[in-house]
């Protein structure tokens, strides 16, 4: 059973959701672009894909050989994945203004 796409995101998940937004990207892209750990991204990636958050898809292993590496899995970030990453957005934003850390009148 695929676990369900709603539910709250994580600080790590929507840091990983913001720098797919960018781009579509491999796991070395998302870690130098959050400043992540490979141990915090690769299982998020996977969890991030399991909930139809982010897609990922492997290149063709004709290409990355021809560059002498092996294939990498590319991700992109999906709708699901955006409209979460906005909600998560909002959430922060609120959390802000409620803190006082942002003024709410500009």
């Amino acid at each position: 059973m695929t676990p369900s796409p709603k539910g709250r995101l994580g600080y790590n998940a929507a840091l990983i959701l913001s720098a797919l937004e960018a781009g579509a990207g491999y796991g070395l892209d998302v870690i130098d672009r959050t400043g992540l750990s490979a141990g915090t991204v690769y299982p998020a990636l996977r969890r991030l894909e399991e909930t139809g958050r982010i897609a990922g898809e492997w290149e063709e292993e004709v290409n990355a050989h021809t560059k002498g590496r092996p294939a990498r899995r590319y991700y992109s970030i999906t709708s699901a994945g955006q409209e979460a990453l906005s909600e998560a957005k909002a959430q922060i934003a609120a959390r802000q203004r409620s803190l006082g850390w942002v003024d709410s009148h500009g």
